[in-house]
C-alpha cells in the first residue's frame, strides 16, 4: 500500500503540523475506515492515535538514552531462575513507583554480582516508561565529574543535573573511602534530594558502613540518617548473575 491515495494538499498539511510521520499509516487507516465506515471522529481518534503512540513510544527511548540506562537491563528480561534471593513482594512494591511518587529512596545491597544494577536499572526502565527523566551514574564517575567542574566553573551547571531528575541511581557506592570533596558532594546529593526527588543507591556495603567511607563524619551522620529514614532497603544473596549477562555464540544453522 503506497501513499499515492494523501492529496498533497494534505501532505503540505501535516508537515506544517509536524504530523508527517502519520503519512507512514495514514493509507492503511483511511482503507480501513473506508471499509469499515467509521465515523469521521472515530478516523480521527485512530489516525491520532497512532501518532500519540508513536510519539510516546520515541519519548521513552530519548529518556532511556539521556537516563544512560543499560538497554538489556529490564524486568522483562530478569531471569527467575538466578540463584539469588530477595524480598519480592518489596520489589514488587518498588515496580509500582509509588516510592517515586512519595520521593522515596532505595538502596539495593549484596555482594559482587548479584544483580544489584540490574534492578536498580531495571526500575530505572519503568520509570521512563511512565514519563519519569532518571539519571544513572556510577558513583566514582559521578564524583569525579564534580571535581572536575570545579576547575572550568561548571559544578553548579552539572550538580543540578543531579537534582533535576525525578530519579537518580547511583551504582557502586561506598566503593572506595571517598575525600574532603568527593565527601562534600555526595552530602549535597543526599540532603539536597531528601523530600525532593528519589535516589537508588546500589552498595556492596550497608548504611550502617557507609559512614566510615565519608571524610567528615558529622555531615556523613547527617545526610546518611536523612537518607535512610527515608528509604526502602532491597537485599540480594545468593550467587553471581553475571554468567547470565555473558554472551553466547550463535551456532551456525545446521551445527550440532
Amino acid at each position: 500500500m503506497t501513499t499515492e491515495i494523501i492529496s498533497p494538499d494534505l501532505k503540505t498539511v501535516l508537515r506544517r503540523l509536524k504530523l508527517s510521520r502519520m503519512l507512514d499509516t495514514l493509507p492503511e487507516r483511511l482503507v480501513v475506515a473506508r471499509q469499515q465506515k467509521l465515523a469521521y471522529q472515530d478516523f480521527l481518534l485512530v489516525a491520532l492515535g497512532d501518532e500519540a503512540s508513536r510519539r510516546e513510544a520515541l519519548g521513552v527511548t530519548l529518556r532511556v538514552q539521556r537516563a544512560h540506562l543499560d538497554p538489556a537491563m529490564h524486568l522483562e528480561a530478569w531471569d527467575a531462575t538466578a540463584k539469588v534471593t530477595f524480598d519480592q513482594t518489596l520489589l514488587n512494591e518498588l515496580t509500582s513507583l509509588r516510592f517515586l511518587e512519595a520521593h522515596a529512596h532505595v538502596t539495593i545491597v549484596g555482594q559482587v554480582g548479584v544483580g544489584k544494577t540490574f534492578l536498580a536499572h531495571a526500575l530505572g526502565h519503568i520509570a521512563c516508561r511512565r514519563g519519569y527523566t532518571v539519571l544513572a551514574l556510577r558513583a566514582d564517575a559521578m564524583l569525579k565529574t564534580l571535581k572536575h567542574a570545579r576547575l572550568d566553573n561548571s559544578y553548579e551547571a552539572e550538580l543540578r543535573k543531579l537534582l533535576a531528575v525525578d530519579l537518580l541511581i547511583v551504582d557502586d557506592f561506598a566503593l572506595d573511602t571517598m575525600d574532603a570533596t568527593e565527601s562534600r558532594d555526595m552530602y549535597e546529593i543526599l540532603t539536597e534530594r531528601h523530600r525532593a526527588g528519589s535516589v537508588i543507591v546500589t552498595s556492596n556495603r550497608g548504611p550502617d558502613e557507609w559512614l566510615a567511607t565519608f571524610a567528615d563524619p558529622v555531615r556523613a551522620q547527617s545526610a546518611i540518617d536523612r537518607f535512610t529514614n527515608n528509604a526502602y532497603d532491597l537485599v540480594i544473596e545468593g550467587e553471581s548473575y553475571r554468567p547470565r549477562l555473558k554472551p553466547t555464540r550463535t551456532q551456525p544453522h545446521g551445527a550440532s
